[in-house]
């Protein structure tokens, strides 16, 4: 049985250049096109879209593969294209449920053979080093750790005058 999309074109944004034209996907219906049809004519009939946010009137078209919507705002119009398609490749489609398979009465398993507790292992004597504790940081440096006590400039000979 066929796929099919639901799919909606229309205006985002305002003003003349930053207006975008932009579609998405509804929804999908499986079945026939007709199906598809008539449930994207009652998507089409309820559709809010964001453009205009307060219409004036509503009229809705019925095309060849679908519907258009249009709207008469306050200041100008703004349409919809309402299309149905038919899916033909989807890349994050969910894998299809397989039928369960018929379950059989599980076969009894075979009884473990008993497990032989490994041998003892020797261990080693451990040695314990002495543990060094960590060198005391050394103490903060003064703000002014690198100011020579008497400037170089003092007891210099002036320049004549």
């Amino acid at each position: 049985m066929p796929r099919w999309g639901l799919l909606v074109e229309q205006n985002l944004g305002l003003g003349g250049q930053r207006r975008v034209w932009s579609a998405g996907v509804m929804d999908h219906v499986d079945g026939t096109r007709e199906e598809a049809l008539e449930a994207l004519r009652q998507r089409a009939e309820v559709y809010e879209p964001l453009h205009p946010a307060s219409p004036k009137r509503r009229r809705l078209y019925q095309e060849r593969d679908g519907f258009v919507l249009v709207l008469d705002g306050a200041w100008q119009s703004f349409h919809c294209r309402f299309t149905v398609m038919e899916e033909l490749y989807d890349s994050a489609a969910p894998e299809p449920e397989l039928a369960p398979e018929p379950q059989t009465a599980p076969e009894p398993e075979p009884e473990p053979e008993p497990v032989q507790p490994p041998p003892p292992m020797r261990r080693r004597p451990v040695q314990r080093r002495a543990v060094q504790p960590p060198p005391e940081p050394e103490p903060e440096r003064a703000w002014d750790a690198d100011v020579p006590e008497v400037p170089s400039w003092l007891n210099r000979d002036r320049p004549p005058s």
